[in-house]
Protein backbone atom coordinates (compact mmCIF):
# COMPACT_ATOMS: atom_id res chain seq x y z
CA UNK A 1 0.00 0.00 0.00
CA UNK A 2 0.98 3.97 -0.87
CA UNK A 3 2.08 5.61 2.32
CA UNK A 4 -0.70 8.50 1.78
CA UNK A 5 -1.33 12.38 3.73
CA UNK A 6 -4.53 12.43 6.29
CA UNK A 7 -6.31 14.24 3.61
CA UNK A 8 -5.31 11.68 0.59
CA UNK A 9 -6.81 9.02 3.33
CA UNK A 10 -9.91 10.40 4.61
CA UNK A 11 -10.63 11.66 1.33
CA UNK A 12 -10.91 8.14 0.01
CA UNK A 13 -12.20 6.89 3.40
CA UNK A 14 -15.61 9.34 2.94
CA UNK A 15 -15.80 8.29 -0.62
CA UNK A 16 -16.52 4.62 0.21
CA UNK A 17 -18.67 5.93 3.28
CA UNK A 18 -20.66 8.32 1.11
CA UNK A 19 -20.91 5.34 -1.73
CA UNK A 20 -22.30 3.18 1.07
CA UNK A 21 -25.06 5.12 2.56
CA UNK A 22 -25.81 5.84 -1.21
CA UNK A 23 -26.24 2.63 -2.13
CA UNK A 24 -28.58 1.60 0.58
CA UNK A 25 -30.61 4.35 0.40
CA UNK A 26 -31.15 4.17 -2.66
CA UNK A 27 -32.17 0.11 -1.84
CA UNK A 28 -34.72 1.16 0.29
CA UNK A 29 -36.43 4.19 -2.41
CA UNK A 30 -36.50 1.09 -5.10
CA UNK A 31 -38.01 -1.69 -2.92
CA UNK A 32 -40.52 0.94 -1.11
CA UNK A 33 -41.46 1.98 -4.88
CA UNK A 34 -42.12 -0.93 -6.35
CA UNK A 35 -46.01 -0.51 -5.49
CA UNK A 36 -45.81 2.81 -7.25
CA UNK A 37 -45.01 1.09 -10.48
CA UNK A 38 -47.33 -1.19 -12.75
CA UNK A 39 -46.79 -4.92 -12.77
CA UNK A 40 -44.80 -5.26 -15.47
CA UNK A 41 -41.58 -3.16 -14.13
CA UNK A 42 -42.15 -4.96 -10.56
CA UNK A 43 -39.33 -6.93 -11.43
CA UNK A 44 -36.70 -4.20 -13.12
CA UNK A 45 -37.34 -2.43 -9.59
CA UNK A 46 -36.56 -5.32 -7.52
CA UNK A 47 -33.41 -6.33 -9.44
CA UNK A 48 -32.57 -2.52 -8.74
CA UNK A 49 -32.92 -3.13 -5.32
CA UNK A 50 -30.38 -5.78 -5.04
CA UNK A 51 -28.17 -4.21 -7.13
CA UNK A 52 -27.79 -1.48 -4.86
CA UNK A 53 -28.03 -3.84 -1.77
CA UNK A 54 -25.20 -5.65 -3.34
CA UNK A 55 -23.23 -2.68 -3.83
CA UNK A 56 -23.55 -1.42 -0.54
CA UNK A 57 -22.69 -4.70 1.24
CA UNK A 58 -19.52 -4.45 -0.85
CA UNK A 59 -18.84 -0.96 -0.19
CA UNK A 60 -18.95 -1.75 3.84
CA UNK A 61 -16.54 -4.62 2.85
CA UNK A 62 -14.21 -2.68 0.85
CA UNK A 63 -14.25 0.76 3.34
CA UNK A 64 -13.50 -2.02 6.03
CA UNK A 65 -10.45 -3.40 4.50
CA UNK A 66 -9.38 0.36 4.02
CA UNK A 67 -9.71 1.14 7.27
CA UNK A 68 -7.38 -2.14 8.31
CA UNK A 69 -5.10 -1.14 5.89
CA UNK A 70 -4.30 2.22 7.71
CA UNK A 71 -3.68 3.39 10.69
CA UNK A 72 -4.58 7.27 11.65
CA UNK A 73 -2.87 8.64 14.95
CA UNK A 74 -2.11 11.92 15.80
CA UNK A 75 -2.80 12.92 12.56
CA UNK A 76 -0.37 10.65 10.72
CA UNK A 77 -1.33 7.92 8.41
CA UNK A 78 0.76 5.11 8.68
CA UNK A 79 0.42 1.65 6.57
CA UNK A 80 -0.61 -1.70 8.50
CA UNK A 81 0.47 -3.68 6.60
CA UNK A 82 -2.75 -5.82 6.00
CA UNK A 83 -3.49 -5.84 2.26
CA UNK A 84 -6.60 -3.72 1.02
CA UNK A 85 -8.59 -6.24 -0.73
CA UNK A 86 -9.17 -4.56 -4.56
CA UNK A 87 -11.10 -8.05 -4.89
CA UNK A 88 -14.78 -7.06 -3.89
CA UNK A 89 -14.63 -4.81 -6.75
CA UNK A 90 -15.00 -7.85 -8.77
CA UNK A 91 -16.91 -9.87 -6.96
CA UNK A 92 -18.89 -6.63 -6.59
CA UNK A 93 -19.34 -6.62 -10.55
CA UNK A 94 -19.56 -10.28 -11.18
CA UNK A 95 -23.21 -10.36 -9.63
CA UNK A 96 -24.23 -6.22 -10.35
CA UNK A 97 -23.36 -6.02 -14.08
CA UNK A 98 -25.08 -9.06 -15.33
CA UNK A 99 -28.04 -7.80 -13.18
CA UNK A 100 -28.12 -4.56 -14.55
CA UNK A 101 -27.91 -5.59 -18.33
CA UNK A 102 -30.91 -8.03 -17.39
CA UNK A 103 -32.92 -5.01 -15.49
CA UNK A 104 -32.25 -3.16 -18.93
CA UNK A 105 -33.59 -5.85 -21.11
CA UNK A 106 -36.89 -6.20 -18.78
CA UNK A 107 -37.89 -2.67 -18.96
CA UNK A 108 -37.99 -2.48 -23.04
CA UNK A 109 -41.22 -5.46 -22.87
CA UNK A 110 -40.11 -7.64 -25.24
CA UNK A 111 -41.80 -10.71 -26.18
CA UNK A 112 -41.04 -13.46 -23.77
CA UNK A 113 -38.82 -15.39 -26.23
CA UNK A 114 -36.46 -12.72 -26.93
CA UNK A 115 -36.24 -11.16 -23.45
CA UNK A 116 -34.89 -14.57 -22.16
CA UNK A 117 -32.59 -14.55 -24.93
CA UNK A 118 -30.98 -11.30 -24.97
CA UNK A 119 -31.21 -11.54 -20.96
CA UNK A 120 -29.47 -14.45 -20.78
CA UNK A 121 -27.04 -13.69 -23.50
CA UNK A 122 -26.06 -10.35 -22.12
CA UNK A 123 -25.43 -11.66 -18.63
CA UNK A 124 -23.23 -14.32 -19.83
CA UNK A 125 -21.53 -12.55 -21.58
CA UNK A 126 -20.61 -9.68 -18.54
CA UNK A 127 -19.83 -12.12 -15.89
CA UNK A 128 -17.05 -13.58 -18.91
CA UNK A 129 -16.12 -9.96 -19.01
CA UNK A 130 -15.56 -9.69 -14.83
CA UNK A 131 -14.04 -12.97 -15.03
CA UNK A 132 -11.69 -12.95 -17.52
CA UNK A 133 -10.92 -9.11 -16.27
CA UNK A 134 -9.31 -10.10 -12.94
CA UNK A 135 -6.48 -12.45 -13.53
CA UNK A 136 -5.02 -9.20 -15.19
CA UNK A 137 -6.23 -6.70 -12.41
CA UNK A 138 -4.66 -8.75 -10.13
CA UNK A 139 -1.35 -9.23 -12.36
CA UNK A 140 2.34 -8.26 -11.40
CA UNK A 141 3.60 -7.90 -14.91
CA UNK A 142 2.18 -5.92 -18.17
CA UNK A 143 2.20 -8.80 -20.53
CA UNK A 144 -0.47 -11.04 -18.38
CA UNK A 145 -2.08 -7.66 -17.74
CA UNK A 146 -2.79 -6.96 -22.07
CA UNK A 147 -3.16 -10.81 -22.47
CA UNK A 148 -6.46 -10.81 -20.09
CA UNK A 149 -7.30 -7.19 -20.49
CA UNK A 150 -7.67 -8.14 -24.54
CA UNK A 151 -9.92 -11.39 -23.47
CA UNK A 152 -11.94 -9.62 -21.54
CA UNK A 153 -12.53 -6.87 -24.21
CA UNK A 154 -14.46 -9.40 -26.05
CA UNK A 155 -17.26 -10.30 -24.26
CA UNK A 156 -17.15 -6.25 -23.47
CA UNK A 157 -17.19 -5.64 -27.52
CA UNK A 158 -20.65 -7.93 -27.74
CA UNK A 159 -22.24 -6.49 -25.06
CA UNK A 160 -21.54 -3.21 -27.21
CA UNK A 161 -22.55 -4.26 -30.08
CA UNK A 162 -26.27 -5.57 -28.28
CA UNK A 163 -26.49 -2.33 -26.49
CA UNK A 164 -26.24 -0.41 -29.67
CA UNK A 165 -27.30 -2.35 -32.42
CA UNK A 166 -29.18 -5.65 -31.02
CA UNK A 167 -31.62 -3.70 -29.08
CA UNK A 168 -31.56 -0.50 -31.54
CA UNK A 169 -34.63 -1.81 -33.05
CA UNK A 170 -36.17 -2.77 -29.93
CA UNK A 171 -35.62 0.75 -28.21
CA UNK A 172 -37.16 1.95 -30.81
CA UNK A 173 -40.86 0.62 -30.46
CA UNK A 174 -40.71 1.77 -27.03
CA UNK A 175 -43.19 4.66 -26.11
CA UNK A 176 -42.18 8.42 -26.81
CA UNK A 177 -42.26 8.72 -22.93
CA UNK A 178 -40.11 5.67 -22.20
CA UNK A 179 -37.90 5.54 -25.38
CA UNK A 180 -35.26 8.59 -23.95
CA UNK A 181 -35.23 7.12 -20.62
CA UNK A 182 -34.28 4.04 -21.89
CA UNK A 183 -31.84 5.35 -24.61
CA UNK A 184 -30.35 7.18 -21.75
CA UNK A 185 -30.15 4.33 -19.53
CA UNK A 186 -27.98 2.55 -22.83
CA UNK A 187 -25.33 5.55 -22.88
CA UNK A 188 -25.19 6.01 -19.08
CA UNK A 189 -24.41 2.20 -18.65
CA UNK A 190 -22.01 2.41 -21.63
CA UNK A 191 -20.13 5.55 -20.31
CA UNK A 192 -19.86 4.18 -16.34
CA UNK A 193 -17.86 1.50 -18.07
CA UNK A 194 -15.87 3.74 -20.15
CA UNK A 195 -13.82 4.45 -17.12
CA UNK A 196 -12.81 1.02 -16.26
CA UNK A 197 -10.36 0.41 -19.37
CA UNK A 198 -8.48 3.85 -18.07
CA UNK A 199 -7.64 2.83 -14.31
CA UNK A 200 -7.09 -0.52 -16.37
CA UNK A 201 -4.09 1.02 -17.99
CA UNK A 202 -2.50 3.11 -15.41
CA UNK A 203 0.60 -0.01 -14.91
CA UNK A 204 1.19 1.16 -18.56
CA UNK A 205 2.10 4.38 -17.43
CA UNK A 206 4.55 6.03 -15.62
CA UNK A 207 1.90 7.14 -12.94
CA UNK A 208 2.13 6.06 -9.20
CA UNK A 209 2.33 7.29 -6.23
CA UNK A 210 0.01 8.48 -3.27
CA UNK A 211 -1.98 10.99 -5.28
CA UNK A 212 -2.77 8.21 -8.36
CA UNK A 213 -3.29 5.47 -5.56
CA UNK A 214 -5.90 8.02 -4.37
CA UNK A 215 -7.10 8.82 -7.48
CA UNK A 216 -7.71 5.10 -8.70
CA UNK A 217 -9.69 4.54 -5.74
CA UNK A 218 -12.27 7.54 -6.02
Amino acid sequence: MQELTAGQYFFVYNAFSFTLATMAAATIFLWLGRSQVGPAYKTALTISGLVTAIAAYHYLRIFQSWESAYEVRNGVVTVTGLAFNDAYRYVDWLLTVPLLLIELVLVMRLPSAETASKATRLGLAAALMIILGYPGEVATDNQTRFLFGTLSSIPFLYIVYELFVGLGDAIKRQPESARKLVNYARWLTFASWGFYPIVYMVPYTSLSGPTTETALQI
